[in-house]
Parts: C-alpha cells; sequence; structure tokens
C-alpha cells in the first residue's frame, strides 16, 4: 500500500522498560511492513537514563540498557537524554515538533501494541476527512474497562464482558497481558470496519491519534502538567478551545493493545517493592504519590485561579 499522507508515531521510554519495549518495536514494524513509501512514516523514540527518580540495580548498567535499546529500535534509531523527562514533557514537545512535518500524530507507549492495519487505516481516514474536518481526534477499541463510561470505546468483542478486578487471566481483562499474534487473530477477523463519532471525547494516552491541525490551531498539553494525566490535559484543552467542533472519529473494531500491568513493566529498579501490581510498585514511592497528585490537581485546575505545582513541590513534600 502507497501511503497518500505523512505520519509521525512518538514514544518516550523509560530505562526501566528496556525488557517489555521490544514488543511494541515489533508491532510498529509489522505495522509498516506493507507500506510501499515507508518515508511517510516518522517513527520516533527517546530513552531517558535519568535516575532522579528510581535507580538502577547493582547489576546491571546504564551502558547495557543504552546498547540494548539501541538494537532494539535499529533502523528507526533514537534520542536520549539523562534529564529528568516525563511522557507529558514528550508529549507536548512531539505535538510541537511534528505537527508541522506530517498530517497525522499518533502517540504510541511503550506497554502498546499497535494493529498492523494501523496507517493504511488512518491514511483512508484522513484522505476522507481532511477537507471537512481538518481537525479531529482518533481512537482504536481497547479493553474491557473498569466503568460505564468507557463503554462506547471498548472494542465490539469486549464490551459484553464482565469486569472483573485484578482479573489477569482472562484475555478481555484490563490487567491481561495480550500478545501480538493474540490482537492480530481478532482484528483479522474484520472484514469491514465499525467507525463511530463521538460526540463526547473519550480517550487516553495510549494509541491517541490526532490531526496535526489541532495542534497547529493551539491545542497541546500545558506546561503545568509536568508527570502523567497529560493525556486529560490534553483533552480538557481541546474541548475548551474548539467548544465541541473538533470530532473523535473510533475504530471501535480494531484492537490496540495496553498491556497496563505487563510484567516486566518496572525492570532492575533498586529498592523498589517487588510483589503486587505496577499501581502498587509506583505507589510505593512516595515522590510518585505526590507527584501523581500534583500534576493531577495541575490537570484539572488548568482554567482556574489555583496555584501551579513542580516537581519541586513534590521534592518538598516526599523529604
Amino acid at each position: 500500500m502507497k501511503l497518500n499522507n505523512k505520519f509521525a508515531i512518538g514514544c518516550l521510554v523509560q530505562w526501566y522498560e528496556i525488557e517489555m519495549v521490544e514488543e511494541y518495536v515489533q508491532s510498529v514494524r509489522n505495522s509498516i511492513e506493507m507500506i510501499e513509501n515507508k518515508d511517510n512514516i516518522i517513527v520516533h523514540f527517546t530513552l531517558v537514563t535519568n535516575k532522579d527518580l528510581e535507580n538502577i540495580v547493582d547489576d546491571v548498567t546504564m551502558g547495557d540498557i543504552v546498547d540494548r535499546f539501541t538494537k532494539i529500535v535499529d533502523e528507526f534509531g533514537c534520542e536520549i537524554t539523562n534529564n529528568l523527562y516525563t511522557i507529558a514533557d514528550y508529549r507536548r514537545w512531539f505535538n510541537d515538533y511534528y505537527c508541522d512535518k506530517v498530517d497525522v500524530l499518533m502517540w504510541g507507549e511503550s506497554d502498546s501494541l499497535i494493529p498492523k492495519q494501523t496507517f493504511q487505516i488512518l491514511d483512508n481516514m484522513h484522505t476522507q476527512v481532511k477537507d471537512t474536518t481538518p481537525k479531529y481526534v482518533s481512537f482504536f477499541g481497547t479493553c474491557k474497562m473498569w466503568d460505564e463510561s468507557w463503554k462506547v470505546v471498548e472494542h465490539t468483542d469486549f464490551t459484553d464482558k464482565p469486569f472483573i478486578p485484578n482479573d489477569y487471566d482472562n484475555w478481555w481483562s484490563l490487567k491481561y497481558t495480550m500478545s501480538i499474534n493474540e490482537m492480530d487473530k481478532i482484528n483479522e477477523k474484520v472484514s469491514e470496519l465499525d467507525v463511530r463519532v463521538l460526540n463526547q471525547f473519550k480517550f487516553n494516552g495510549c494509541g491517541l491519534v490526532i490531526s496535526s491541525e489541532v495542534v497547529k490551531a493551539g491545542a497541546n498539553i500545558p506546561r503545568s502538567v509536568f508527570f502523567v494525566h497529560e493525556d486529560t490535559a490534553f483533552q480538557n484543552m481541546v474541548t475548551k478551545l474548539f467548544d465541541g467542533a473538533v470530532p473523535q472519529y473510533l475504530v471501535k473494531n480494531i484492537l490496540l493493545v495496553h498491556n497496563r500491568n505487563h510484567p516486566k513493566k518496572r525492570m532492575y529498579i533498586k529498592g523498589e517493592r517487588s510483589d503486587g501490581t505496577m499501581n502498587d510498585k509506583r505507589r510505593s514511592n512516595e515522590w510518585y504519590v505526590n507527584g501523581n497528585k500534583m500534576s493531577e490537581y495541575n490537570t484539572h485546575n488548568i482554567f482556574n485561579q489555583n496555584k501551579t505545582y513542580s516537581w519541586k513541590d513534590v521534592w518538598e513534600k516526599s523529604k
């Protein structure tokens, strides 16, 4: 297939995600394998080697991780930073930098798997809507989520399944870790796309698709959102700026996998608890609990006369 439009997909990788990220990279490879003009897709990676938040165990070196990562991303290349650099920082930069270079932006995520049909679908979609709604966001179907508000974006095979807390075994569950082959089997059953238009935004940052025109018009992640909840902050900005004029196109019957509780998500971190869920592990660090709360507070007070918190506030409270 030859693409008519240009795309950029960007992914931030923290050093402790080294054992997990190869699956994401392979899914990206699979998605561009049948594309003739591969130059129309920019695949960007930034690896963070900073240890301000998490420190590395004694028997693994950062040099080992960097060497391994550069081999994993191979033909795509990567940037490496030793600064404290979060998902909010990266996605803000990615949006701003690439919106003038491509037609469509996509947020990659190290614990995700993107469908091999991704760019074929997005290219056809952009070609069809760019003249009538050049400003839009898009999202693929996702797994069974924790409450009814997410039902609208759950994949058609998942949405009638029960939500079972702490279920790691059923393929539709939030905490199940799915393989590329499992995702492919689900997506290969599709003979006709189920594309819907949502009047109210419902998405998270994993695999979010944004037409560059949205960012060019001024929507991005505010600098006050310094850590997490950047997807909600972006949604709030688009909602405020465009007042309902930007549609969300949902490809409901094509699955994009978000392996939120991947067993290899947080590896080689010195002093972190080894049991429990990924959330349990993160929340065993006081800085994470405080940083999460403060970044969330900033997210929900973008348009209010309230104090803006920063990493300085996190450090002071975490002493």
